[in-house]
């Protein structure tokens, strides 16, 4: 079957890309607006750029309901600051109860019944009950049409990463231990470590160039 986004309504294209990218990591982005009020919201557009500089991307679309933009973006729009809390399987729920629309000011910390704890660089608080943090300042922003179904590109740059101590060991984050989630299409998420398999990169054989 041959399918050319460009022909379907922008809900159909979507459902063809979250069947296709996955599984997708969260990003659970708290920020803060120009007066201080705290936001905090999912999104499973999310991966990393490159290691030095340290840079991280979301993809933040409008709003299916009137294409506006989300709350999220209008902060890092007046802050330049963010915080990406990964998120663990148990307070998954409550991650999922911060995606409701609530109004703008309205701090989803407190309607999901989850922590502020300080970040060490940044204004906005990060998530106590993560386990890990990458605290960000804004890089670059771009923008991608102005009609629901369309989106930004949010950059930024890690100024302080916070990983639980239990966690970190040899320079490495123990994943059984973080138990991270993954989206999947629809309602469907995924746990990291449900079944995991080992491919070891092979060495170029000698003679090709």
């Amino acid at each position: 079957m041959e399918i050319k986004p460009d022909s379907l309504a922008w809900k159909d294209a979507y459902k063809l890309l979250i069947g296709s990218v996955l599984p997708r990591p969260i990003a659970f982005v708290s920020t803060v607006d120009a007066q201080g009020n705290a936001n905090l919201a999912p999104f499973s557009f999310f991966t990393g750029i490159c290691a030095d500089p340290m840079l991280i991307c979301f993809a933040p679309m409008l709003r299916g309901t009137d294409g506006e933009k989300k709350d999220t973006l209008r902060n890092i729009e007046a802050t330049k600051e963010f915080v990406i809390n990964v998120v663990s399987e148990d307070f998954a729920e409550q991650m999922n109860n911060t995606a409701v629309e609530y109004q703008y000011g309205v701090d989803e910390f407190e309607a999901a019944g989850l922590t502020k704890t300080a970040s060490a660089s940044i204004k906005p608080p990060r998530v106590k009950e993560s386990r890990v943090h990458l605290e960000c300042e804004l890089h670059e922003l771009l923008h991608f049409g102005n009609e629901p179904g369309a989106g930004s590109l949010v950059i930024g740059k890690v100024k302080v990463v916070q990983v639980n101590d239990d966690l970190y060991e040899n320079g490495r984050i123990d994943t059984d231990k973080l138990n991270p989630i993954g989206r999947l299409a629809g309602q469907n998420y995924t746990k990291a470590i449900a079944e995991t398999f080992t491919l070891e990169r092979k060495k170029k054989p000698e003679g090709l160039k």
